[in-house]
């Protein structure tokens, strides 16, 4: 069998993708990655990931420049839920969320309300042009 079969895509033919930093074991972000992107990250050693928006491949970093290498490709106890080991790279490293951030997670529940704990690294109008 193949390795690929293995996973559990859903109807779309798609996989949810957690990018976990390595070393400090931050989640960068969450995406999608249909069998080509999960084949060609393996085969690259760089995170490829599925843009649903734009229905195609996302290598990342392609207009930012923020490439995320990848050490692991884990897959969870039901098949269903993938997970890259990363290191951010670029011209900031570190940056891995299109508004300039660390992460796409800065925003924290608290007092009944969303507030933004991460700042922004890079003016994402400086990023993407």
């Amino acid at each position: 069998m193949n390795w690929l079969d293995e996973v559990k895509w859903d109807a779309n033919g798609l996989v949810p993708v957690i990018a976990q930093e390595q070393g400090s074991n931050d989640v960068l972000m969450f995406a999608w990655m249909n069998r080509e992107a999960l084949e060609k990250t393996a085969e690259l050693g760089r995170a490829v990931y599925f843009s649903r928006s734009r229905n195609k491949l996302w290598f990342k970093g392609e207009e930012s420049g923020h490439v995320q290498t990848v050490h692991e490709i884990r897959l969870d106890c039901d098949n269903d839920v993938v997970l890259l080991k990363v290191t951010q790279l670029g011209h900031e490293p570190g940056i891995a969320c299109h508004t300039g951030r660390h992460s796409c997670f800065f925003s924290k529940y608290e007092n009944g309300g969303w507030t933004v704990v991460e700042p922004v690294l890079k003016d994402p109008e400086s990023i993407y042009k």
